[in-house]
């Protein structure tokens, strides 16, 4: 693990102190201003009081659209992609979330993968809190909301919600669906933006490895059944994943 990984859960060790520290002495209500504080409200990053509100589970695949995506083969995962998309296979770092990773340029896809209960291995207090698997951990993610702070670890996931969801464009028509797909379950936040579309998708297979699939689509050419295809099209690969949380 490099540095930059080491200096980034250090950071996220010493602000869980202080939300310890804030729960001992200050309650739920002093807890839910500090994390506002820290990271917005509804109303600042409304992707933070947005949660699933469709299931695009049954929606009907498009073979021939899927017979015309591109394959791609990475460590630990297989994807196909549509044709003028940049592809780019990455590592969980602070500077994925910046607006200006990409630049200006092409419609991009970006991918990162992690083994089996990664999740749960990195942030031990979740495990001790009954979560048991990455599809746990992305759901209680997915789910959390500022204004249901009650305790340490509802803070705790909604400061994660606002890490893991990337740039998505002007928040304010945000939203989320879940979905349960051949190639893997997990939720879609997307936001039809008027100069773009983002698709932010975390999906996680079978064996319980976990894939974020990020879609900035410039030319808005892709519509929810161009992504749930997408997504079908997902698969473990035999290869060894590499360690990349650094």
């Amino acid at each position: 693990m490099n540095k930059r990984a080491v200096k980034n859960i250090q950071i996220a060790a010493i602000f869980f102190i202080s939300l310890l520290f804030v729960v001992r002495f200050g309650g739920a209500g002093i807890l839910r201003a500090y994390v506002e504080m820290g990271i917005g409200n509804c109303r600042t990053m409304p992707v933070l009081c947005a949660y699933p509100a469709e299931d695009i589970s049954d929606t009907a695949l498009d073979s021939a659209y899927i017979s015309g995506l591109l394959p791609y083969k990475f460590p630990g995962m297989n994807i196909s992609i549509p044709r003028g998309f940049a592809v780019i296979k990455g590592r969980v770092k602070k500077v994925y979330y910046k607006k200006k990773k990409f630049g200006a340029g092409s419609p991009v896809v970006y991918l990162l993968y992690q083994k089996p209960r990664f999740f749960v291995n990195l942030f031990p207090q979740a495990k001790r809190h009954g979560i048991a698997d990455n599809y746990e951990f992305v759901s209680r993610t997915i789910y959390a909301d500022p204004r249901n702070i009650n305790n340490i670890m509802d803070a705790f996931f909604v400061i994660m919600k606002a890490i893991f969801t990337p740039d998505i464009g002007d928040q304010k028509n945000v939203k989320i669906a879940k979905f349960n797909l051949p190639g893997g379950k997990g939720f879609i936040t997307y936001n039809f933006d008027p100069s773009r579309n983002y698709f932010d998708c975390d999906v996680v297979f079978a064996d319980d490895s976990f894939c974020k699939v990020y879609i900035k689509d410039k030319g808005k050419v892709l519509q929810m059944k161009d992504v749930a295809a997408i997504i079908s099209t997902l698969k473990v690969s035999d290869a060894a994943a590499s360690d990349e949380t650094g």
